[in-house]
């Protein structure tokens, strides 16, 4: 780089352009300070929730996710069992079967924000858990659709 620095010629726009980029570097390192700054207190409410103890355990999952996910569900005596919770993620689908018709459809009623959390942290678990990303794989080649981390 500093080898580079010696010989770089610079256009006439330097003297205008080179304070705007020294501000925007500026502004990038106080986010990244700003965003250090809660994801530590972030670690620390992980800490106080059994819920979000549990989530960031999962290899791959993250204290954000774990966060986010455990901050929207609040609570696990909300939910009467284990299926109610899935469907309230939106990882459950419904029943649509009727008559001769049998199928499945995605419930409508979602938090949105929980299941965007669960699905990037889906995402980061099939990356670095081996079994997960070969499971997932193999799915892939059976046809399966992609995981998909937006939300409707």
């Amino acid at each position: 780089m500093a080898r580079w620095q010696s010989s770089a010629v610079f256009g006439s726009e330097i003297a205008w352009v080179g304070p705007m980029i020294i501000e925007d570097a500026k502004r990038l390192l106080q986010l990244k300070e700003a965003i250090d700054s809660l994801e530590a207190q972030l670690e620390a409410l992980v800490k106080q929730s059994l819920l979000a103890r549990i989530l960031d355990s999962i290899p791959g999952f993250g204290t954000i996710s774990a966060a986010e996910v455990s901050g929207e569900i609040g609570t696990m005596t909300r939910f009467a069992s284990e299926a109610s919770l899935a469907i309230y993620l939106g990882m459950a689908p419904l029943d649509n079967s009727s008559g001769k018709h049998k199928g499945t459809k995605s419930p409508q009623q979602i938090n949105k924000r929980a299941k965007a959390a669960m699905m990037v942290g889906m995402g980061h678990h099939i990356r670095k858990v081996a079994e997960s990303k070969a499971y997932y794989e193999k799915k892939r080649t059976e046809g399966k659709s992609t995981i998909r981390p937006c939300v409707r």
